[in-house]
């Protein structure tokens, strides 16, 4: 049983809070050591824990197998995760109706984040870790990114290294923690508890970890595949700690400082119409998901070495067997979901009364708890879709009608997804942009969309992995 952490401390209020942003805020201006150095760091981490991911047919997925009557993709052990199928009927979008395999993961992970001042500065606790679907093997990861099946050892390997300071009340002071959704059209219903836990006393070193300021780590943003999903979801959840910008500074880095601390008589609308509007289209849309039989599900054909769609789009399910050095065991075998194509997510950006806003979707996807989520301006695959129904802004962010303050390659989860890359997108429209939006759009700021982070199953992955990105501009 996981218990809720607990501090002899009164519950903080404005002023603890205002000191928390003040402290994030010093963290994301110090820069110890130059980006290259921790690039460097990172290969040297990868050249003392070798590992090999090859590919294999299912029949070669030891621990695994299709379920005699469903025909889903399970574990021996019933834990971990199983490919189920999914039908899913909605009111919204090109497409009303369709058939797909879909990952079931009831497992809520931890992914945390340890904090610790060091020389008055605020540091985090970073792993270099690698996952059997990653892009290029290693990347910085949460101090802890691990399923129950895993810190409990299902597996019978090592238990994950730091997890007790997570899972034991009273171990720190506890800067974040929600549970949030993961990728709503691969996952169904999967949730992860993202947390920060500052502590003060020492921690016990090892080779694979290291300490990082917020500074740091926005540097590492700008480089490709660095930076894992998970990392990325948890530090996006930390309060607003923007710094106070000059106001005739017409450059993003101090847009963005501006839209960050900027209040609700600042904004498009107060936050709590951008609530409504979220609540609105949560309630009035219609999507019905039913888990069915994988062997069921239309339009995909099993082969002996994959599962994949008879277009040839979307994606397909592989297996892979991993060997790794510096993980809790050192060889397993586990399907994976690979995408046929690199995915794209982007906020247009635009200036509504001198204040940079972010123009929100409400997204609609089968896997998600409560159906719509708060989620980037564009979010698909481009290669899906090849003929009229292209999404909503898709030609407009990748043309040259925008001024782009960021474009760079971002590596999705990977313990369950194979080479899953998504190019992360953030353009600036002008006045000729119109301000008024179709309903399933609105403009928030970046107080705002911080504010809804706090709250479960409100901001999507993609868009919680862009507002990091954005504060990585400044």
């Amino acid at each position: 049983m996981v218990l809720p952490h607990t501090e002899a401390r009164p519950r903080p209020g404005h002023a603890d809070r205002d000191h928390l942003a003040a402290r994030l805020a010093r963290s994301a201006r110090h820069r110890p050591r130059p980006v290259a150095d921790l690039e460097a760091w990172l290969d040297a981490r990868a050249r003392a824990n070798p590992f090999e991911i090859t590919e294999v047919p299912f029949a070669e997925l030891t621990g695994w197998s299709f379920a005699p009557h469903s025909g889903d993709l399970v574990h021996d052990s019933g834990r971990f995760f199983s490919v189920e199928g999914l039908h899913v009927r909605t009111d919204g979008g090109p497409v009303d109706e369709w058939w797909q395999p879909i990952i079931h993961q009831p497992d809520r992970a931890i992914l945390g984040i340890l904090a610790r001042e060091i020389d008055g500065v605020l540091h985090f606790l970073l792993q270099a870790k690698m996952e059997p679907g990653n892009v290029n093997g290693i990347q910085f990861s949460p101090t802890v990114q691990s399923t129950p099946s895993n810190y409990l050892r299902t597996h019978r390997g090592a238990r994950s290294r730091y997890v007790e300071y997570f899972l034991e009340p009273g171990r720190g002071r506890v800067l974040v923690d929600v549970l949030q959704s993961e990728q709503g059209s691969w996952f169904r219903g999967k949730r992860n508890r993202n947390i920060v836990v500052e502590v003060t006393d020492d921690i016990e070193p090892h080779p694979d970890f290291v300490w990082l300021t917020l500074g740091q780590i926005h540097d590492l943003l700008h480089r490709p595949n660095l930076v894992n999903m998970d990392a990325r979801t948890v530090l996006s959840c930390l309060p607003g700690h923007a710094v106070a910008a000059d106001p005739a500074d017409p450059g993003i880095a101090a847009a963005v400082a501006r839209s960050s601390l900027a209040d609700d008589d600042a904004a498009w609308q107060p936050l709590l119409q951008v609530r409504n509007w979220l609540t609105a289209n949560k309630a009035g849309r219609t999507l019905v998901a039913h888990q069915v039989p994988l062997r069921q599900v239309r339009d995909w054909h099993r082969g002996d070495a994959e599962i994949r769609h008879r277009s040839g789009r979307f994606f397909r399910i592989v297996g892979r067997a991993v060997r790794a050095s510096n993980r809790e065991v050192a060889q397993w075998r586990q399907p994976l979901l690979a995408p046929c194509g690199t995915g794209l997510v982007a906020f247009v950006v635009r200036r509504l009364g001198g204040v940079l806003h972010v123009l929100a979707h409400a997204d609609l996807r089968p896997g998600y708890r409560d159906i719509v989520e708060l989620g980037p301006t564009v979010q698909c695959t481009p290669d899906n879709f090849t003929g009229a129904h292209r999404p909503t802004y898709l030609d407009l962010v990748c043309s040259d009608r925008v001024q782009v303050h960021y474009d760079v390659l971002q590596s999705e989860e990977g313990g369950r997804f194979h080479h899953a890359v998504t190019r992360h997108l953030v353009v600036e429209v002008g006045p000729e942009f119109p301000a008024v939006t179709p309903p399933d759009y609105t403009w928030v700021t970046l107080r705002q969309l911080t504010a809804m982070t706090a709250f479960s199953y409100q901001v999507n992955i993609e868009a919680r992995s862009l507002l990091l990105c954005l504060r990585a501009l400044t």
